[in-house]
């Protein structure tokens, strides 16, 4: 393989790995994602290193397991002195840019669940310096540059760059039409009241959905974030080809959907009908014996006691499950259509030849497995298990389907061996570049963690 290549890394959120066409599902509609399955490798068998977020996108980027990087669950950042991949590319000469979702800061402002102990009152605190067990949190740099507070606070606001080794950074923060960061200084720039286009508030007319968090935003496509990010991706990539090109790119393409809540603009929101969706054969196995915690689950959604408002796991109905899953059809779609623009561009610059093309997701989503939706601390395939696949020109083997056992840790190693680069000391991940040749199917085992 030649040295020295950019890549387009692509990924998705909350998006489980059988809600793609060339993934098997026979309803939802990816062309553009079916052609690079069928010109690259797609693994069947790629895993979390854990089903939340911030863990896992940390883990991505250092290929490090959640336990080493500390970034254990939604709400603790990831070090910002951290080794990334990504530094390990802009040292050796990469162009490094992120446009998108990243989410290795708190996006919300909560506290991890865990919390901290209640300070005894007739203690004398530590200084705020000296209050966590490792203080590299409190000594480099800043932790609130995700967080939409900061956005609201400082008009002119903008992260610290490089930001995890991108020197290039355009965030769209959040998910649906409530996305802010760079995204909503973009959209005010072309509509002169964005808060009347955003929430159930203000949603179109027409909306009979009963599933939880779902309303038919009035956000335009060509508005939504998904257009933003693949509009940004392009301007780069435009940017980029009118330079000398000696230098290559890393851009990762990030986009929030199809991260609940359910909001696909315009004809993604009917594009699919609820009424022909297939439920998991999961959904009504009532015949085994059901485990305490879905018992739990589905007494609160007896008594009418399920939050459903929020990230944590609920039970829901047939129908709620059916309006879910056909929504977030909707907007893996313009997700799907948004690549295939991406890649055209990429094709009409010239910059096809010596590109490779990923794709992932950080997570999936129960998507009515065993009745319930989003995602928790229930390891269940749906939830663990998403798409990876890796277009390569250099590659000589097309439309492999690799049965290996592989995951997310394996992602930083593999970008950096395939650029030639050496990793880092404590790097966990493997490198499968003979995997996507068709070689060595990958792991004995993997070990998923739950903090």
């Amino acid at each position: 393989m030649a040295n020295r290549p950019n890549f387009l890394f692509i990924i998705t959120d909350q998006h489980r790995a059988d809600h793609l066409g060339c993934y098997g599902n026979p309803i939802v509609r990816t062309p553009n994602l079916d052609r690079m399955a069928a010109s690259g490798t797609r693994f069947e068998n790629f895993y979390v290193a854990t089903p939340i977020c911030m863990p896992n996108r940390a883990t991505l980027m250092t290929g490090r397991m959640p336990s080493l990087h500390g970034a254990r669950q939604n709400g603790i950042p990831l070090s910002l002195t951290a080794t990334t991949f990504v530094e390990i590319m802009r040292a050796a000469g990469y162009d490094t840019a992120l446009i998108g979702k990243c989410h290795l800061q708190s996006i919300s402002g909560n506290l991890p669940i865990v919390g901290m102990p209640e300070p005894d009152p007739n203690r004398t605190l530590p200084p705020e310096t000296l209050r966590e067990a490792d203080n590299t949190l409190t000594k480099h740099g800043r932790y609130d540059q995700e967080l939409p507070s900061t956005w609201e606070r400082e008009p002119d606001f903008e992260p610290t760059l490089p930001y995890y080794g991108f020197d290039h950074v355009e965030l769209a923060i959040g998910h649906g039409d409530k996305t802010v960061g760079h995204y909503e200084r973009w959209l005010k720039q072309r509509h002169s009241d964005p808060d009347s286009l955003r929430g159930p508030k203000n949603q179109l007319p027409g909306n009979e959905y009963t599933a939880p968090q779902a309303w038919r935003t009035r956000i335009p496509e060509e508005l939504y974030p998904t257009a933003y990010v693949a509009e940004r991706t392009i301007k780069y990539l435009e940017n980029y080809s009118r330079t000398d090109r000696s230098k290559p790119f890393f851009i990762q393409c990030s986009f929030p959907d199809p991260h609940h809540p359910f909001t696909p603009p315009g004809r993604y929101w009917e594009m699919y009908d609820p009424r022909s969706i297939e439920l998991p054969p999961s959904f009504n196995s009532g015949e085994h014996p059901i485990p305490p915690h879905l018992h739990l689950l589905y007494d609160e959604r007896a008594r009418n006691m399920s939050n459903k408002d929020g990230q944590r796991t609920f039970a829901v109905t047939e129908r709620e499950a059916r309006e879910a899953i056909a929504l977030t059809y909707g907007m893996i779609s313009m997700v799907d259509d948004a690549l295939g623009t991406i890649l055209g561009w990429l094709k009409m610059l010239r910059l096809d030849e010596d590109t490779v093309v990923v794709f992932t997701s950080d997570h999936g989503d129960f998507m009515g497995d065993h009745q319930l939706l989003l995602k928790g601390a229930l390891h269940y395939r749906g939830l663990v298990r998403v798409p990876f696949i890796w277009s390569d020109r250099a590659v000589e083997s097309k439309g492999l389907a690799n049965e290996g056992l592989c995951g997310t840790l394996d992602i930083a190693n593999t970008i950096l061996a395939r650029a030639g680069l050496q990793g880092h000391n404590g790097m966990q991940g493997a490198n499968l570049l003979a995997a996507i040749d068709g070689g060595a199917t990958g792991h004995d085992s993997l070990i998923i963690e739950e903090h």
